[in-house]
């Protein structure tokens, strides 16, 4: 039974103790996920230009939702 407890223990430790990232380290990648994909676009990577245009595309798409939802908010608050 003793050593099924010691186990236990120094497993628990273990786990416990299981992180080895420095908490002072500085997250180096700043850019953010729309920064990257305008990068992308604009390169010459074969069928970049198809990521540019699903930006636009879902551009107008989220402005079209914002519009209906400005519109439906306005209709409802009477």
């Amino acid at each position: 039974m003793k050593p099924t407890i010691v186990t236990l223990l120094v497993l628990s430790l273990a786990a416990c103790g299981g992180d080895s990232k420095d908490k002072s380290a500085v997250n180096r990648d700043t850019l953010t996920e729309r920064q990257k994909d305008s990068i992308l676009a604009k390169s010459k990577i074969p069928g970049a230009s198809n990521v540019g245009r699903a930006m636009r595309a879902a551009d107008s798409t989220s402005a079209g939702a914002h519009r209906v939802d400005s519109v439906a908010a306005d209709t409802t608050e009477r």
